[in-house]
């Protein structure tokens, strides 16, 4: 992964907030390098391990509820650049209350294998396609739509000079958000105006930290977190 130029960037990245960022990262070129590069070679390993995994999940979805199998929803990586992410489909089609972009915990919109597959975060794992592609990286801060994007602070947007990622140690922090979100009045109003200014002083603390070990040591929290 190449560090996009700063006078290239849109002109809400080009702030003195998110300086301060980029010119952290630009003294880590080489590590973003083997981030890249590590991406790719998990990302293929994973695939083949997954394949089965994968296929059995997409049958029980597809026998739980009527509907495509995957979940594609349009949102924000590196330089503000809109993609397409790739889920498992959690929830039930053509739902009334569709259009809230956050999930509680007792949301009656989430299926019933997709309830299980949200504990795992199984219904995670086509995003290993976003990473080939370049979209995603295993770690990274958690890629948003459009409307909670555009409610960014100018330093929010210095989490947007690295690609999205599947995981992140906000993902592990915050990995029981939908319960939090479940004593909100206003689950969305909650999100953007407590939810997401936590994690985002989170998502910068990892700009400051970050190094492919850190990566590491992340993805492999993230499994003892999550399974165990």
């Amino acid at each position: 992964m190449i560090l996009p130029v700063y006078d290239d960037l849109p002109k809400e990245f080009r702030s003195d907030e998110v300086r301060k960022y980029y010119d952290i990262l630009s003294h880590k070129k080489v590590s973003l390098f083997f981030k890249r590069l590590l991406d790719i070679v998990f990302a293929l390993i994973l695939t083949v391990i997954l394949l089965i995994p994968m296929g059995i999940i997409a049958l029980a979805v597809r026998l739980d509820s009527e509907g495509p199998v995957f979940f594609r929803q349009q949102r924000v990586t590196t330089g503000g650049r809109i993609f397409r992410i790739f889920k498992f489909r959690t929830m039930y089609v053509n739902d009334n209350s569709k259009n809230a972009q956050v999930t509680s915990g007792t949301d009656s919109r989430i299926t019933k294998v997709g309830r299980f597959l949200r504990k795992l975060r199984l219904d995670e794992l086509p995003q290993v396609f976003n990473v080939i592609t370049g979209d995603m990286s295993f770690v990274g801060t958690r890629p948003e739509v459009e409307r909670y994007v555009s409610a960014y602070t100018p330093e929010m947007y210095a989490t947007l000079l690295m690609p999205a990622g599947i995981t992140s140690m906000t993902s592990i922090r915050y990995r029981n958000e939908e319960e939090i979100l479940e004593k909100a009045e206003d689950v969305e109003q909650a999100y953007i105006e407590e939810i997401l200014p936590a994690k985002m002083r989170f998502n910068l603390e990892y700009i400051e930290k970050f190094s492919v070990f850190y990566d590491v040591y992340i993805m492999i929290l993230t499994v003892v977190k999550v399974f165990f």
